[in-house]
């Protein structure tokens, strides 16, 4: 069984985000998206539980995938899980140069884990979770950036 993870804050989840895991779906058994524990994010807008919901929300009707959070190196966690591939959408090419350093860096900690890039699609070229998160904290509507389901309330 051929399974990978796709990891993230999800903070929120993104038309983005969904975009990819659909890509994905043809090329792997099994894809678990899962919210990572990031040092360098240590304040999320929204609460772990809240983004697993969201997350579930999103992909709960695609038997392939999986909803799971961590909070270890991804690399421990895709050993523990027999992940041998990393998913990860690109955007730019600020997120290909970020991307790569982080997967050279997966591959010195573990060689048997390949990352898997795939290209976001043209209108999404602008959603993150950072232009969301800035949307909502000035009371704007973001139902057009967010996957259909996933009902973030005005702040």
């Amino acid at each position: 069984m051929i399974t990978a993870l796709f990891p993230g804050s999800f903070d929120p989840v993104t038309k983005g985000h969904e975009s990819i895991v659909k890509k994905a779906l043809p090329m792997f058994d099994k894809i678990i998206v899962a919210i990572g524990e990031n040092t360098m994010k240590k304040n999320s807008m929204f609460s772990l539980e809240q983004r697993l919901q969201w997350l579930k929300d999103t992909f709960g009707n695609y038997d392939k995938v999986l909803i799971d959070s961590y909070s270890c190196l991804t690399t421990d966690y895709c050993k523990a899980k027999n992940v041998k591939y990393i998913l990860r959408g690109l955007r730019d090419t600020a997120d290909f140069q970020y991307e790569k350093n982080i997967a050279d860096v997966n591959t010195m900690l573990d060689s048997e884990i390949e990352t898997v890039f795939l290209l976001a699609d043209k209108q999404e070229t602008n959603i993150s979770s950072s232009v969301v998160r800035e949307m909502l904290l000035f009371g704007k509507d973001v139902k057009e950036f967010i996957p259909k389901g996933v009902i973030i309330p005005h702040k």
